[in-house]
């Protein structure tokens, strides 16, 4: 009976596992774009998370590094919880 719930537990793990790393990989379009937008930045872990999350929600990244947020209306108006840009 034991084997049967760690068979169990087993599967179910191996399943959850690959179903998180399909659910948390970007579009192939985000995933470029942002890699542009993102390419001199300071921080690029963390800009590379929330550009994927702007974009996302968004369907667009502004072109170049920085700035050029017109371009994108959604990317520029997105704003994190204390009121500033969530975009970078």
């Amino acid at each position: 009976m034991r084997q049967v719930y760690a068979t169990i537990l087993l599967v179910t793990l191996i399943i959850g596992c690959c179903f998180l790393e399909t659910t948390t990989a970007g579009s192939e379009f985000c995933d470029s774009k942002c890699a542009v937008r993102c390419s001199k930045a300071g921080r690029q872990d963390r800009c590379l998370k929330y550009c994927g999350i702007c974009c996302e929600k968004c369907d667009c990244v502004p072109s170049g590094t920085y700035g050029n947020k017109d371009e994108c209306p959604c990317y520029r108006d997105m704003k994190n919880s204390k009121g500033g840009p969530k975009c970078p």
